[in-house]
């Protein structure tokens, strides 16, 4: 990680158990209590829909966030009554101080939990620190159970390390494991009952995932987009003992099985049946917070900490951006699209 510059470190203050500050809204009701927060854009596979072969144009480790930049951000969304975190990347168990930023919001008691999403290569090795750190879920994307089939969507040959890293994560008392499947036509969508099949005897959530437009070379428009419907179709037509739950605002329609110990979700990110119900501020791993995962407009948070201005400022700002949300991403989508041309670059 890069030096820490000592001109812009803000005094920490002590955890509190209640935030100081009405929640963060906008003119549409929404509270948003859920903060996504992109740590890197580095990433150890090569997923076919989230960058080209050779890599995204990543950013110098200077522009990224430093661990003290991050944890003001973490203090400020405290204070303004966030309740869950979320790490993410790129591939967040790259980053040297994933475990100290872990144990550091778990040990704030305004979060009511703090979360990882990880591609799992690397989950075998950290799990005991991840525990340890107060981590209360961990979602691991994979697309496939096929190992031919993951080197060719993953461009590695690294099947078993995030099989290992599954079975690691069940296995711990890691309370929230979930698996992220995104549903490609003619790729993976024979496999969506074998999915299913995980969740007879282990305590998990399998949510399948519209396949969004993010990637930079477009291959969403290559016919491999499988929609919610088809999911759910597909679901109901095979499975008769699918009975509707309550889940997150994300997991639009989720299930359990009779007889199963684990859940099924599927996420319309695409279709956007769900921004009416979002609760999520994202912020990248240079620090621009994104009112919505479609939005071209960023606001800086970075710069502002790196000018050493106040924290109430970075708290209007936030507040200020989250108010712009437009009604849904199809909305915001209209306005422009991001330059960023990878998912590693938004922070998945």
């Amino acid at each position: 990680m890069r030096k820490e510059n000592k001109q812009h470190i803000h005094p920490l203050v002590a955890d509190r158990g209640t935030p100081l500050e009405p929640p963060i809204t906008d003119k549409f009701g929404r509270t948003f209590n859920y903060l996504r927060l992109a740590v890197n854009e580095h990433c150890n596979l090569r997923c076919i829909y989230c960058m080209p072969e050779e890599g995204a144009p990543f950013l110098d480790q200077a522009q990224l966030l430093s661990t003290n930049e991050i944890k003001i951000i973490l203090r400020a969304m405290s204070d303004l009554g966030v309740k869950k975190v979320r790490f993410t990347g790129g591939e967040p168990l790259l980053r040297k101080d994933i475990i100290d930023l872990i144990k550091y919001s778990s040990q704030r008691s305004i979060f009511e939990s703090v979360h990882i999403t990880t591609n799992g290569l690397l989950l075998s090795n950290y799990i005991d620190e991840l525990e340890q750190a107060g981590l209360n879920g961990i979602n691991i994307s994979l697309d496939t159970l096929d190992a031919e089939k993951f080197k060719k969507i993953t461009r590695r040959d690294e099947f078993q390390k995030v099989i290992k890293g599954l079975n690691a994560a069940i296995l711990s008392d890691i309370k929230h494991i979930k698996v992220n499947v995104v549903a490609m036509r003619d790729f993976n969508q024979n496999e969506i009952l074998d999915f299913v099949e995980l969740t007879k005897t282990n305590d998990i959530t399998v949510r399948f995932i519209e396949l969004m437009p993010f990637d930079s070379h477009q291959i969403w428009k290559t016919g491999k987009y499988y929609g919610a419907d088809k999911i759910l179709s597909h679901l109901r037509a095979n499975i008769k003992r699918l009975r509707p739950i309550s889940g997150s605002n994300t997991e639009h329609h989720i299930f359990q099985i009779d007889g199963y110990k684990g859940r099924v979700a599927v996420i319309p990110s695409f279709t956007r049946t769900l921004c009416k119900k979002c609760n999520r501020i994202r912020i990248t791993a240079d620090g621009k917070l994104l009112n919505c995962l479609y939005s071209k407009k960023e606001t800086n948070i970075r710069d502002v900490i790196r000018q050493g201005l106040s924290n109430e400022l970075i708290k209007d700002m936030i507040r200020q951006a989250m108010s712009e949300k437009m009604i849904d991403g199809w909305s915001a989508q209209r306005q422009g699209n991001d330059s960023r041309g990878s998912m590693t670059q938004i922070g998945g």
